[in-house]
């Protein structure tokens, strides 16, 4: 089942910081990790990401099962660079039929692959270590967003376990009328793309029910909100803030005084 609640521990220092403090830090940490395609930067990123994950309360095995589909990512994009890539320059390492393994192929499949882990891993971070509704409040309070779209956000996020549920509860009942993809493939590829219909049909009625929902009991009145918890941005989130951009600022500059940055534009 799909999960959302925060697994950190709550006296971890970097997991008390305030929710939009750490999901500003992992934007800003992400999006200078975007300007190059080496491999170096993304990988001191990474390891910085590694490094600091005991700050943040959440152990290594915690993190690796929520990363888990970006594993699925990174060997997908090893798989289709490998089959389809244009640069096929450098030393061959591997030729077996279609399968042309060059040094240039591996270099920007890891390259692309430490940078979507580097990229990703904050945001992973972010909501492995914040509460739904701190998130929410503090959206209001600290980065001025309209409490429509942030209980509305807050609304569609505590909706995520249920689509592991409804998952299998669509699974279960076409196996009891008897829809089984067995052992073929092709079948069982039809059969996900059928349930994953199904399943979008279903999150969208939902979503439309809540919204008719949220709007009855006043949620779009347009009068002032009040907050029940206080969201406090202190000094200790601007640090964390200006940290985020120095490391990945750091990483950057490791890489180009390597020689190896290779600048997404130009």
């Amino acid at each position: 089942m799909i999960g959302v609640e925060p697994v950190a521990a709550p006296d971890a220092p970097l997991a008390r910081r305030n929710p939009v403090a750490k999901l500003a830090a992992a934007l800003v940490f992400s999006f200078i990790l975007v300007a190059t395609l080496d491999p170096v930067a993304p990988a001191i990123a990474l390891a910085i990401e590694l490094a600091l994950l005991p700050l943040f309360g959440v152990r290594y095995r915690v993190l690796a099962r929520r990363a888990l589909p970006l594993l699925a990512g990174g060997v997908g994009i090893v798989a289709t660079l490998v089959l389809f890539a244009a640069d096929r320059s450098g030393r061959v390492l591997l030729d077996v039929g279609p399968v042309l393994v060059t040094e240039g192929v591996l270099v920007t499949a890891l390259g692309l692959v430490l940078r979507m882990f580097a990229v990703a891993l904050p945001g992973v971070i972010v909501f492995a270590t914040t509460d739904p509704t701190d998130l929410a409040d503090a959206l209001i309070q600290n980065a001025k967003a309209p409490a429509r779209f942030a209980i509305g956000a807050l609304a569609a996020f505590r909706l995520v376990p249920l689509l592991g549920q409804e998952w299998q509860t669509i699974a279960l009942a076409r196996r009891a009328r008897g829809v089984d993809a067995g052992r073929n493939p092709v079948a069982r590829l039809r059969l996900f793309g059928s349930t994953a219909f199904a399943l979008l049909v279903g999150a969208i009625r939902r979503g439309t029910r809540l919204a008719v929902a949220m709007d009855a009991r006043g949620f779009d009145a347009g009068t002032p909100r009040t907050v029940a918890r206080r969201q406090h941005f202190g000094t200790a989130d601007w640090l964390l803030l200006v940290g985020a951009a120095v490391l990945a600022g750091g990483a950057l500059a490791v890489s180009i005084a390597l020689g190896t940055f290779r600048p997404l534009l130009g």
